[in-house]
Formats: structure tokens, sequence, C-alpha cells
């Protein structure tokens, strides 16, 4: 029971079949339907008085059941053990399977059947599993369904402009899905490099069992690894991720142009605007935004981004090539950090503005993990790297005061110059930043936080801290769609749970306001509260007011 639940129940992990013929859940695994029947009839025949184990006289559930001393003995650190891996994030299913297999294992098997029936219909009810159903199911599905077009050529032969982290991946994503790939960077040893990464990948997954060797080859041996421009010549897709410098961009659009001049020309950017970029091409109508998430090889979306006039023929020709690479697409239009990386930016900057407040770091990042984020903020914060969010800072500061507007500063902003400037914490790549590290590993967060930003404010309530990270993501993604760089709703909560870890069991941005206590009104009203304690950030738009007003919700 103890190895039943703690390796599979609680974990909810998705596992192979060969795992479950290890540990005999299954008799035996099929190829097909076919042999699954041939497989099935001589089993039948071969036992022809067959029962399942627990209907025999004198079974006893292997392990014990909870008042065998072996496993009392260990019952009582299950909880614990529980809410260590949640993390106090409000998931209610392991909280009810483990109360379910331990109350189920000391009744009869009818009764038993009955104490699970309610604890799976409290949970097939419940919000978070309406919300995560409709998210993850539905709302995943309605994505991955948009029109690709017919009768556009197939793009097969695809350049990777920048053979960095980034490039190196896509590269391999692209030869996995049976692409031809040149990898190009300034040098063939530098695209070298980057192809050694596909190598990696494909060595593990010979390693575990899940690839074979001819496998392993056959990929590697799509991945052309160059520096040499003139080998792009005849590519269909070119997507360009060197260093984000509009200069830089340009000057490698104008090169992908020579040799490949009907390509149709991709930007793996983070932030800076497709039309912006798009500048650099002579056919604008055929550039679009293709924004990969890291680690390229498990990170399950893609960000298409239209500029300003990229045509529709281009769009369904991304949405093609995510097709393909088996990830799911969002459609966002244009504007300086789109949709993903301007929502995680408010959330990034909000816990780091806490710590300016003198909110203790630990209380920080319990906040964001109880809320229910894969990784608490401040840790995400040194992943990324401090200077990141500070060039995307001075680069959007510098456009807005270009544009004729003006620049508000926000409190994190200085907690960040001060680490990097004063402190030399710029982030895990260097060594240091909110957290210590000792051979790459963080080993806690860095003691000096409390002397450099204070630590003693024990006056906000933690509640506060919790739904300040919640709030200022949703009301931001409003904003977009009040904006139109979100097109849709859907766009919207998928987008936030498969691209920037927006805590599942919310439904996603917008589906957090619909579920809020009290629905949009009752998100309005304690919008206005947040506003009043911490700032005018929080103040609800006037889309979400007025929807609130007429009693609507966000589908």
């Amino acid at each position: 029971m103890a190895d039943a639940l703690v390796n599979w129940l609680l974990r909810g992990q998705r596992r192979r079949p060969q795992d479950a013929l290890a540990h005999g859940l299954v008799d035996e695994i099929a190829a097909d339907e076919a042999g699954l029947m041939d497989a099935a009839r001589t089993w039948i025949a071969a036992h022809p008085d067959a029962t399942q184990p627990y209907d025999r006289k004198g079974y006893r559930i292997p392990g014990g059941t909870p008042s065998t001393p072996a496993l009392a003995a260990q019952l009582p650190a299950m909880p614990a053990l529980l809410r260590k891996q949640l993390k106090g994030a409000p998931y209610p299913a392991p909280v009810n399977i483990l109360a379910a297999a331990v109350e189920g294992a000391q009744v009869d098997l009818d009764t038993a059947l009955t104490i699970e029936g309610r604890y799976f219909t409290e949970l097939a009810t419940g919000q978070t599993a309406k919300n995560m159903i409709k998210a993850l199911f539905f709302d995943v599905q309605t994505a991955r369904s948009r029109d690709v077009g017919d009768g556009h050529p197939p793009l097969e032969r695809v350049a990777v402009v920048g053979a960095g982290m980034m490039g190196a991946a896509i590269a391999y994503v692209c030869a996995r899905a049976g692409m031809q790939v040149v990898l190009k960077d300034v040098t063939v040893e530098g695209a070298l490099r980057g192809k050694s990464y596909s190598a990696g990948l494909l060595d593990k997954a010979v390693a575990r069992g899940v690839s074979t060797p001819d496998d392993r080859d056959a990929i590697l041996a799509r991945i052309q690894a160059t520096g040499d421009l003139a080998d792009l010549a005849g590519v269909d897709l070119a997507i360009e991720a060197v260093f984000e410098d509009p200069a830089l961009k340009h000057k490698v659009y104008a090169e992908i142009e020579q040799v490949a001049p009907d390509a149709l020309i991709a930007s793996n950017t983070s932030t800076l605007p497709i039309t912006l970029l798009a500048e650099g091409v002579s056919a604008p109508e055929r550039f679009i935004g293709l924004h990969f998430f890291s680690p390229v090889d498990k990170m399950p979306l893609v960000e298409i981004i239209r500029g300003e006039r990229t045509d529709e023929a281009t769009l369904q020709r991304a949405l093609g090539v995510v097709r393909r690479l088996r990830k799911t697409p969002i459609v966002v239009n244009d504007s300086r950090g789109f949709f993903t990386s301007r929502v995680i930016g408010t959330f990034t900057n909000e816990g780091v503005a806490m710590l300016a407040e003198g909110i203790p770091a630990a209380s920080i990042e319990q906040a964001s993990s109880q809320a229910g984020y894969p990784a608490p903020v401040l840790a995400l914060m040194d992943e990324l790297t401090l200077t990141l969010p500070r060039r995307i800072r001075q680069e959007t500061a510098a456009a807005t005061v270009a544009a004729g507007g003006t620049w508000q500063p926000h409190a994190a902003d200085a907690v960040i110059d001060r680490m990097i400037d004063d402190c030399g914490r710029p982030g895990r790549s260097g060594g240091a930043g909110f957290y210590d590290y000792r051979d790459g590993k963080r080993v806690g967060l860095w003691p000096g936080l409390r002397d450099t930003f204070g630590g003693t404010n024990l006056d906000t309530p933690f509640d506060d801290l919790r739904e300040r990270m919640l709030f200022i993501e949703a009301i931001e993604s409003v904003r977009c769609l009040e904006e139109g760089v979100l097109p849709s709703v859907v766009d919207a909560n998928v987008g936030s749970i498969l691209g920037i870890g927006y805590p599942s069991w919310t439904g996603g941005v917008l589906q957090y306001i619909n579920q809020y206590e009290g629905g949009l009104p009752g998100f309005v009203a304690r919008a206005r509260v947040l506003a009043e304690r911490y700032g005018d950030r929080f103040s609800p738009p006037a889309l979400l007011v007025a929807m609130a007003d007429r009693g609507e919700r966000f589908e």
C-alpha cells in the first residue's frame, strides 16, 4: 500500500505501459488492437476460472492494512510528505486519494468503492476539476485545432540561425519532427556545439530505453551544422534565434534573403515587436514571430505573433509548423513583450517588489508556492538572470519615451539594480542571486537579503501576498485582451498555463477571474482593495469593470 501511494497514486504522473507491467498492474502488453484481442483470448482460454485476486478467499492486501504495524508506522508521515510535495498549493485530488486509500483499506470492497466514489464525486464536481478540465482539455483542443489552411507547400527544409541554447533546442525539435535542418552559427565550431545539444538529448533517450541508436542516428543526420551562409540556399523556413538586438537581427534577415529569398522568416524573440523586426525584411507579410519556451524539447507551447503586415497564409503555415512539432500554439497580436513575456514580467516584478516592502524573502517564496506556481518567484528570477528583466525594462522605457509617453518605474527596479550593481549577484548563471549556490546547485536564500532590503515587515496578510501574484497576472491579461494583443480567452488561458507557469488549478489567467468568489464583481472588489493597499497597478481595467457590471464572464 505504501508503494502504491508514494510511487503511483499521489504523484499524478503519466507512466509507461512497461512500468505497469513491471509492477503487476497489467498482465501483458500488446502492440496493437489485433494483438490485444489475440492475447486476451489466449489468456481467457488458459484461465477459465479466473477471478480477481481480491475476490479469492483468504486474500490479503499486499503490504497490509493501516492496522498492520509496519504500515501503521509509516502512515502518520504521509500527510506531511504530501504537503511537502504540494508545497501548500490548493490541489485537492492527492488529499482525497490518500483519504480514500487509507479509509477504503479498512473495510470490505463494496464499502471501499462507496468511499472512493464519494471522494471522486467531490473532486469531479469541484471548481478545481472544472477549471483544469476546461483549460487542459477543451481550451487546449481548441488551440490545437486552428485552421492551417489547404494547399500551402510543406515546410520541409528549415534553417535555424544562431546555435546558442535556444537555437540548438529548436533545431532538435525540428529534426525530431522529420524536418531537414540547417543549423548555422558564426563558425562551424559554434554550430557543431549546438548540434551536440541534440546528441546529448538523444543519447539520454537511448540510455533510458525510450529510443534506439538507429532513431538517434537518423535524427542527427537531419541536422547540418554550418558556418557558411550559402548552405541556407533553398530553405523553406528560417528561424532566427540570435541575441535580442534589432540591428543584429536585421543584419541576419538580410543575409537570409540573399540566399533564400522565398523563405518564410520567423523570429524567436521573446520581447521585441515583430512589426519592428519586420522592417529588416523585404516581404514583411511573410515575417512572423515563433516564440519557443525553454527547455524547448519539454515545453509544450509556442507563441505565434502576428506583425501588423503578417498575412493569413504566413500565419497558417506557422500553425502548420507548430502542429508538426506536436506543440500547442497560441496566436497573439504584436506588442512589446507580446502576451507571455509581458504577463510573466508582472509576476516576477511583484515578487521582487515585496522585498522592497521589507517582506521576508522566505514568506514571498512560500506565498508563490502556496498559490500553486511551479517555481517560487525569487528562484525563478535567479534562473532567468536579473540582467534580462533589466535589459527589457531599459529597452521598453526607451521605446516608451521615444513614442512620447512617460515611463513609470516599478518598485522592483531599484531592488534588481542594487542586486546587480551593489551586491554583484546577477542570478544563478553568475553564481549568486537571491539564492546562494554551491557547485551550481541552489542551497538556500542569501542571508544578506535581510540586511540589504530589510525583512521585518510581518504585518502584510499572507493571503495578500499570495493573491497579489495571481491578481497582477490576471489584470495584465485583461489589459492585453482590452488592447487587442490577445484575440481570445482560450489563448490567454492556454498560454498562461503551458507557457509561463500560471497555476493550473485556476484554469488560466482569465478563468481565475471567472471562478473567483463572487465572479467578476468579486474579483473587481478584491482588486480595488489591493489597489488601495499596494498601488494603482491593481486597479481593474475598464473592460473588466464593464463586464462585471453586465454580469458577463470571459468565454
